[in-house]
């Protein structure tokens, strides 16, 4: 696995690139159609331009080392990037909804539906191996941006998907009103999305603890440790990009050295690194004798 800190933006290059593509052939498939879907569809993939810039510059500022300024580092600019994101696929479905709505009032026929379905599917298989790729390396490196991007244009996946159907119903059966009908099913489709990453986005920022299996990890590295004369307790967590945080207590016999406890604490926390990838435990050294070393830290 990469370093936490690794810059992974060259992933996000590959969005570009394919976002450029896609928007060449959709925005072909419409000129030859005149399908609102196929319109909609276009218009999406220049949302996934922007939003695949967006996770770039992201990716950019999150491979920042820590400094005076942001002692924790840089890694949180990637939720933003995945809110904004969230919003931007929120506005495209609104605007597919509303040329929808202005295509059932007033209905056109389709021309060269044929070209135009074939251009994209074309369009789709590129977003979808895109997609794909995005998605497994934002989850392999925890990187909340990339992951983010990969969803986003698994959405364009569907919304095509949703389209072709709706466009060659149109041409099968020449009902006008399906081609807006599917375009609205699929817009609310992306709206769900949309909202999943901005929740999910947004209690990154709220600093959330750690998934439950990365605390059972961490649980167990203690537990390898306690004894009758080392105990833990007052674990607490967070994650920040792909980066997740630990504080926790560690009670030794007050008449232990201090070169003794901090030999176990540095072991301690080299065996939570090895757990959890991209932990950063902090160590809080007490005395087992003091009463005050068990107050709980919630308040």
């Amino acid at each position: 696995m990469e370093s936490p800190g690794r810059d992974l933006s060259r992933w996000a290059l590959i969005s570009i690139a394919a976002a450029v593509v896609t928007i060449a052939l959709k925005t072909a498939a419409w000129q030859l159609t005149g399908s609102v879907g196929l319109l909609s569809d276009a218009a999406e993939s220049v949302v996934n331009l922007v939003a695949a810039v967006i996770a770039f510059i992201a990716l950019k500022i999150a491979a920042r080392p820590p400094d005076a300024r942001r002692n924790f580092g840089y890694f949180k600019s990637e939720y933003f990037a995945a809110t904004i994101e969230g919003l931007m696929i929120a506005v495209v479905a609104t605007v597919i909804i509303v040329s929808a709505v202005d295509r059932l009032a007033h209905p056109r026929e389709l021309e060269q539906v044929g070209v135009g379905l074939l251009i994209s599917v074309l369009a789709s298989a590129v977003n979808g191996g895109v997609a794909v790729l995005l998605i497994r390396t934002g989850r392999r490196h925890r990187s909340m941006a990339l992951e983010a991007d990969g969803k986003h244009l698994m959405t364009d996946v569907w919304t095509t998907a949703g389209v072709i159907i709706g466009v060659g119903l149109v041409a099968v059966t020449g009902w006008l009103w399906l081609d807006a009908v599917v375009a609205i099913a699929v817009a609310v489709n992306i709206l769900v999305i949309g909202f999943s990453l901005v929740r999910h986005s947004t209690a990154g920022l709220m600093d959330t603890a750690v998934p439950d299996e990365d605390l059972a990890a961490i649980e167990a590295v203690l537990n390898e440790f306690r004894s009758d004369e080392v105990e833990f307790h007052d674990v607490r967590t967070r994650v920040s990009g792909r980066h997740s945080f630990a504080q926790l207590h560690m009670l030794v016999p007050g008449a232990w050295l201090v070169q003794r406890s901090h030999d176990l604490a540095e072991e301690v926390e080299s065996r939570l690194r090895g757990a959890v990838d991209g932990l950063v435990p902090t160590i809080h050294i007490e005395p087992v004798e003091d009463p005050r070393a068990y107050e709980p830290w919630r308040r």
